[in-house]
């Protein structure tokens, strides 16, 4: 894959996107689903990413849509992944924290859980490395570092 230089344009979406993230709602979404929501098995996960209606659901769907339509916009090439990665590595931490739910979600809901996110963590090794490191985080029981 070929390193392009980021351009201003670059930096404004990234901006951007630190910008959207300020939001009162998407931040209380942010911080429920990283640090507050610890389902213990696949039933208590599914309890929340299939019950429309929920404030818990609304939060799930608001900020992995968020992390989803980011990194859809970094895999088609709209802003520099380097500089992306460089600033934003939220939504692969969610994907790592939930990724043991994976199979599960494919089967039931019949799509991947976070596919865009998948997709650039495995396009690029810096996302590959943010994975992995959250991945360990999670599984010894260490919250990633505390945003909002």
């Amino acid at each position: 894959m070929e390193m392009l230089q980021p351009t201003a344009d670059d930096a404004m979406v990234i901006l951007k996107l630190y910008e959207l993230r300020q939001e009162e709602r998407l931040r209380k979404a942010r911080h429920w689903l990283l640090f507050t929501f610890q389902p213990a098995n696949a039933e208590e996960f599914f309890a929340v990413a299939q019950t429309s209606g929920s404030e818990e659901n609304a939060f799930f769907r608001q900020a992995t849509s968020y992390w989803e339509m980011a990194a859809a916009m970094v895999l088609r090439g709209a802003v520099n992944a380097d500089l992306f990665l460089d600033s934003n590595g939220e939504g692969i931490a969610i994907l790592a924290k939930f990724s043991r739910f994976g199979e599960a979600f494919t089967a039931r809901m019949h799509r991947p859980f976070m596919a865009k996110t998948a997709e650039l963590t495995r396009q690029f090794p810096a996302a590959q490395a943010i994975h992995d490191r959250m991945a360990a985080r999670f599984r010894n029981n260490i919250a990633p570092s505390h945003q909002k």
